[in-house]
């Protein structure tokens, strides 16, 4: 090859260089690349459901696991085919209604180790086929009935700051506890008139307490009606007695007294 010819292709590199940094510059950025990714990870905030893995289980299903990518709401665009869906170890705070109204086929729902402390009622909404529910780590207080929408799940709801009152003791039988889970859901605060429910299982006061009327259950009000009675008859036994032998000594006495007026001696 000439030296001419080697000066020509030298000058012409810088030039077709440039070119392919503008083609570059100017191709779209498809909503599922790195770079939306990394943009919508700015700000702890993630808006679709490419950030998160997702796998086709053998029947057809999908498992999808959005952990630990510090969402602060739940991923839009998610699958109906979603059978397993993976929210543990976020920042989600609350949990609007009908979040998953469309997630009809879900099975297993994950929602441990976030900061929830709202969930508006209706928000589990539409799962129908959900078994299984994890709100374990979180800081929520109180669980109501509308919130729940008559589910009858298993569900893992240790480890967080319950107030133990009649909203708790109502919607407690709506859930199938994990019976490993039981003796952690644990009462952080209470409406009970005395400071002894603190730091006792759910569970285990509701046993001994009506949370509703904030009396002990029926067996113990039996119990202390049936003392109440023991010690009203053993009182008017008493009283009776004492009446009678007053009687008794006021009768003697009189005798007594006549018997001196007959026989001064």
């Amino acid at each position: 090859m000439s030296s001419t010819a080697v000066d020509v292709s030298l000058q012409t590199m810088p030039r077709l260089f440039l070119l392919l940094l503008v083609l570059l510059s100017l191709r779209p950025v498809s909503a599922t690349s790195p770079l939306t990714v990394a943009l919508g990870r700015r700000g702890n905030r993630i808006s679709t459901i490419s950030a998160c893995h997702q796998l086709e289980t053998a029947d057809g299903g999908l498992t999808v696991r959005c952990t630990g990518l510090r969402l602060t709401q739940v991923p839009i665009g998610l699958s109906n085919h979603t059978t397993r869906l993976f929210l543990n170890k976020n920042l989600l705070t609350s949990l609007a209604a009908d979040t998953f109204s469309s997630l009809f086929l879900l099975d297993e729902l994950d929602l441990s180790h976030n900061q929830l402390s709202s969930l508006e009622d209706g928000c589990f909404r539409g799962l129908d086929s959900l078994s299984f529910l994890d709100l374990s780590h979180n800081r929520l207080s109180t669980l109501e009935l509308p919130v729940l929408g008559g589910l009858q799940i298993e569900a893992n709801l240790t480890h967080n700051p319950w107030h133990c009152d009649c909203r708790m003791e109502l919607s407690m039988p709506q859930l199938d506890l994990d019976p490993t889970s039981l003796a952690e859901v644990v009462c952080a605060t209470s409406d009970l008139p005395n400071l002894g429910a603190v730091g006792i299982p759910l569970v285990v006061l509701m046993e001994d307490w009506d949370l509703c009327l904030s009396v002990r259950r029926t067996t113990d009000v039996v119990t202390l009606v049936t003392m109440f009675l023991w010690l009203f008859m053993l009182i008017c036994y008493l009283a009776y007695y004492i009446r009678q032998n007053q009687a008794v000594t006021r009768r003697n006495l009189e005798y007594l007294k006549l018997l001196e007026s007959k026989n001064p001696k």
